[in-house]
């Protein structure tokens, strides 16, 4: 089922007297178990719509629902509160907390998403889930000892350690070589499937598209073109 659709969603930025549309009335929806991917040339709108879609900044027009909300009449201390609890997100770096290491980053990430687990069972959990990305014999190392890779791993843990309906994933594998970018990849996909998660990923690799169910391609701040 849907979990999360936009409908006809614009953006627009003015600068001075003129107006610029970077969002020309994008209807969109993500289904649970599914990767869906946005790929278009620079400057088409796919970050724009991820970064919306993700409450990380406004929409000018239109409707997001998700778990029966509009997001886009929220304030932003209540979408704050959704995008720690109900959302994950990963980035073309990891930006993972250089004094912290591999289990503290994800029991950082369980506080602000307000988990009501003890602690025991907190830690229990993260051992699990550093257990199914490959990194629980790296769970007390720091990131300037972990490859890309491995930093992409911790990242993909952490955006999931909480449970997230929704996975935002903004070039997670820019940064990286092909074996490294097919592995996270891949690692994705089944996140993606085992939780039920509903993922929106943007991508310039075309290599990457054989993980994903879904492509959109954009062009001049419209959906072109989807494809299975």
């Amino acid at each position: 089922m849907d979990r999360f659709t936009m409908e006809k969603v614009r953006k627009t930025f003015t600068n001075g007297e003129t107006k610029e549309d970077i969002l020309k009335g994008i209807n969109l929806s993500l289904m649970e178990g599914e990767v869906t991917a946005l790929v278009g040339a620079s400057g088409s709108g796919k970050s724009t719509l991820l970064t919306i879609a993700a409450g990380l900044q406004s929409a000018t027009e239109g409707t997001i629902q998700f778990d029966g909300q509009n997001i886009a009449t929220m304030k932003s201390d209540q979408i704050r509160k959704i995008r720690a609890s109900k959302f994950g997100f990963v980035f073309q770096f990891a930006h993972l907390v250089p004094f912290l290491t591999v289990k503290e980053q994800l029991l950082l990430m369980l506080d602000i998403a307000d988990s009501k687990q003890k602690k025991v069972d907190k830690k229990k959990e993260v051992d699990r889930i550093l257990k199914l990305v490959g990194m629980e014999h790296r769970k007390d190392s720091y990131p300037t000892s972990l490859s890309g890779g491995e930093k992409q791993r911790v990242a993909i843990a952490r955006a999931i350690i909480h449970k997230p309906k929704v996975l935002f994933a903004d070039e997670p594998t820019a940064s990286l070589d092909s074996k490294r970018s097919r592995e996270v990849m891949a690692l994705l996909r089944d996140i993606t499937k085992t939780y039920h998660i509903a993922t929106l990923l943007v991508t310039h690799d075309e290599e990457m598209l054989i993980f994903t169910d879904r492509v959109i391609k954009m062009l001049d701040g419209k959906i072109l073109a989807e494809s299975n």
